[in-house]
């Protein structure tokens, strides 16, 4: 494996195993969001469907479904067999079943092939999460999980973007976009590798950490837990926007197509600060800074009569989203041993889409009986309680750290605290 650091000179987009990585991770947004400006015109054309409203919204959702199902099961064939054809396999099957809503002739078949494309995600982020974990170490596995927060970011304002446009012409043009994942292929074929797994004999004790025992365990439960609820609230935007959007009277199709690009083009600007922010303040710390830009969003959305406060609402929405997001993927890379590395990304590949597939089934209710102000009112509040949450932790980890420091009488340095 090619022994790769990061250097002023020579940055770690540099390496070309960076490079495919990333292009996995864009893959994400596309996944799910890119139909999100077709979900109206997809429900009138489908309109003799019975049940065309509730299978509409959840075409969004739906190969999460099958991510959260999967993913745990590749997590472990990942350890057990390499990540590389994971990868390649389900980058195929990406195309193949992302493209079939151009021909499907209804909601079910389209509704099936979704649940298809989601076992695809979930070969691909699982190996991707994996192989950020094998690959890069240190300052440069952070920098990582901050990159490709982008490049799902700026992905998603291309491909987010690029569907709002075609929407307008046919509500099925936007499934062509899958198509575009092939171009992909070639750089993943030559640049990912296997990484040498290491030979453990029964009495060689786990590496990386205590892989039989239960702190690990319990604290990436914990990050998996988190992160469905922050991906829960967050997937509010690409499944609810468009109709929150219709109400107020907007061309729903364009308008969510330039706010989810905000959203996107927001979220990636941001990202790539990840690692210094983090280095500044912290792990905790960046996490009570993203959620109080998420909670200010939400809280502002529901006021915006025009098309510039919505804008500035959802860059804040996708801000925090941003900020938040790489720290799951570096805390429990950290966290789990070198040998559980798949079914570490396995689980956290299965929290993000638990979390997007629950989110229309709990938001469409409330909108029915509170209305998309209360239901954006509520988020907010909930993300506010999330941000004291976070900053008290980080408060109560610095007090420990120094009181710590103090009884051994040592000096306390500023970039010593969490």
């Amino acid at each position: 494996m090619q022994d790769f650091r990061a250097t002023p000179s020579n940055p770690i987009w540099r390496d070309r195993r960076t490079v495919a990585l990333l292009m996995a991770a864009s893959l994400t947004t596309m996944a799910n969001a890119t139909i999100s400006p077709a979900l109206p015109g997809l429900e009138r054309l489908f309109s003799g469907d019975p049940n065309a409203a509730i299978l509409t919204r959840l075409l969004v959702p739906a190969p999460s479904l099958s991510v959260a199902l999967c993913a745990p099961l590749a997590g472990l064939v990942a350890d057990r067999f390499g990540r590389r054809a994971m990868l390649l396999c389900g980058t195929i099957l990406f195309v193949i079943a992302g493209c079939a809503g151009l021909v499907l002739p209804d909601l079910p078949t389209i509704f099936a092939s979704r649940l298809v494309l989601g076992v695809a995600v979930a070969l691909i982020m699982t190996a991707q999460t994996a192989l950020v974990g094998d690959y890069f170490t240190g300052k440069d596995r952070n920098a990582l999980t901050g990159l490709q927060i982008s490049a799902r970011n700026f992905g998603g304002l291309i491909f987010i973007s690029l569907a709002g446009w075609v929407a307008v012409l046919s509500p099925r043009l936007p499934f062509a976009i899958y198509g575009l994942a092939a171009a992909f292929l070639p750089l993943m074929w030559i640049a990912i590798v296997d990484p040498p797994r290491p030979a453990q004999s029964p009495s060689t004790k786990p590496a990386d950490g205590a892989a039989g025992h239960a702190p690990w365990r319990a604290r990436l439960a914990l990050l998996v837990l988190l992160q469905a609820l922050t991906n829960m609230i967050f997937f509010v935007m690409p499944t609810q926007l468009s109709f929150f959007l219709e109400e107020r009277g907007y061309n729903s199709a364009a308008m969510t197509g330039a706010a989810l690009g905000v959203l996107m083009l927001s979220g990636g600007g941001f990202a790539l600060l990840y690692p210094r922010i983090q280095h500044a303040i912290g792990h905790l710390g960046i996490f009570a800074m993203g959620y109080a830009a998420m909670a200010l969003g939400f809280l502002l959305l529901p006021f915006a009569t025009t098309a510039s406060p919505s804008f500035a609402a959802t860059a804040a929405i996708g801000a925090g989203y941003a900020l938040v997001s790489p720290g799951f993927i570096a805390l429990a890379l950290g966290l789990a041993p070198l040998r559980r590395r798949g079914l570490a990304g396995g689980l956290l590949t299965a929290s993000v889409f638990i979390g997007q597939f629950c989110s229309p089934l709990l938001s469409t209710p409330l909108i029915a009986r509170y209305g998309f102000d209360g239901l954006l009112h509520g988020a907010a509040w909930l993300l506010l309680a999330m941000t004291v949450a976070a900053g008290a932790a980080g408060v109560l980890s610095r007090l420990r750290l120094r009181s710590a420091l103090t009884s051994q009488r040592m000096p306390v340095s500023p970039r010593s605290l969490p």
